[in-house]
């Protein structure tokens, strides 16, 4: 991916935030439904496209999420672009949706849920922000 150029890595880093908030906007229909663990999973992914979307406009890209998680920490919270809390909300989104995808016994409440959704919109919200900040168009 580094291949690309300016325009088509802010392209893709504006297609990947969509996606992001597309993921995000389905929850509140989910929740309603009672699905917990499908809205913890889109949780999980709105804020995993949302990195995918700062890290285009580095070049970097993995097919691997502990790829993805790792270069995003390593590049914009440790150097303190975004703060500790970020990675924190990361853990707590990961943690879940695997849990929530591979453990046949894994139960999450609605409080629970809804407390990833609220950290999944204000994760977004962030990125958004830095995003805008730098590609203003």
């Amino acid at each position: 991916m580094s291949a690309l150029h300016d325009e088509e890595r802010i392209a893709l880093s504006k297609l990947r935030l969509e996606n992001a908030k597309e993921r995000l906007s389905f929850i509140p229909g989910i929740l309603e439904l009672g699905d917990y663990k499908t809205a913890a999973n889109r949780a999980y992914y709105a804020v995993f496209y949302a990195m995918r979307a700062v890290l285009a406009l580095d070049g970097f890209d993995s097919k691997k999420h502990s790829g993805i998680i790792a270069e995003f920490r390593k590049s914009y919270i440790k150097t303190g672009i975004f703060d500790e809390e970020m990675s924190d909300i990361i853990s707590g989104l990961f943690n879940v949706r695997a849990s929530s995808d591979y453990d046949d016994f894994y139960v999450i409440s609605k409080e629970k849920v809804t407390e990833q959704y609220e950290n999944a919109v204000r994760f977004i919200e962030r990125v958004e922000a830095y995003l805008t900040a730098v590609y203003p168009n």
